[in-house]
């Protein structure tokens, strides 16, 4: 085990350098995990829908519960327009709930506790919501900076503060994925550091924190997983149905 606990943060390349024009393209431990995520998600599917029993099995009723969780979260949020869109939510919020249990396994990397991995999500999903939004209304879609019945005293104010908000998006979003998971197996780290520094006498206490952060820590992983595909539908339905 480490002793420093960010070292578990550390990204290694794996095998040869690969460089082409200057950007580093080597394969490491984030690339590693973010395949086996990848592989245990299509192995998942694969053999849950592989045979359609009327009794279904462990993994096809696994399959069928993460398929209908999404697809009444997407109903629910975005509505009835939503529903093309549901293959990228689904594929968004099973890859991040992959990767959040593969780093909990141990001596795991996580792959959403750096910044770069949870930001380039959170871009790719503003930029395409933004011109959705464009494509579907036009400059209409301005609009949602300038709320309905707002004074035209206060207006501006409240523009400009609609204008950040929006702005801000991606950046909460990311950080928010990122902070929970870092954050969460730093803890980790930390009291398994003091388990073993205090050794079988002074250990239980330390000992018992882990096992209940670690129950804690499953949680968060689902609950961040579900955070980010939600608000995802969220700013997809403000682009979908204009309500300003």
């Amino acid at each position: 085990m480490a002793t420093n606990p960010m070292q578990q943060f550390e990204v290694h390349r794996i095998g040869p350098e690969i460089e082409i024009s200057g950007v580093n393209l080597s394969f490491t431990n984030a690339s590693l995990f973010m395949a086996i995520s990848a592989i245990l998600i299509i192995m998942l599917l694969l053999f849950g829908t592989r045979e359609r029993k009327l009794v279904p099995s462990k993994i096809q009723l696994m399959s069928e519960m993460l398929y209908n969780f999404i697809a009444k979260m997407i109903s629910d949020t975005a509505g009835k327009k939503a529903k093309p869109y549901f293959p990228f939510i689904f594929s968004l919020f099973i890859f991040i709930l992959f990767c959040n249990m593969v780093g909990m396994l141990p001596y795991s990397f996580t792959v959403t506790s750096h910044i770069i991995v949870t930001l380039t999500f959170a871009i790719f999903i503003f930029i395409g919501v933004t011109i959705l939004g464009f494509v579907i209304h036009g400059f209409k879609y301005l609009k949602i900076f300038v709320p309905s019945g707002v004074p035209m005293v206060l207006l501006p104010i409240i523009t400009i503060i609609e204008i950040i908000s929006y702005l801000s998006r991606p950046v909460s979003l990311s950080v928010r994925l990122f902070a929970n998971m870092m954050a969460g197996h730093t803890m980790l780290k930390v009291f398994g550091g003091f388990v073993i520094s205090l050794g079988l006498i002074g250990g239980w206490l330390p000992l018992s924190f882990s096992v209940a952060l670690t129950g804690l820590e499953i949680l968060v992983a689902f609950l961040q997983a579900y955070v980010f595909a939600i608000l995802t539908c969220i700013y997809l339905n403000d682009a979908l149905n204009l309500h300003h």
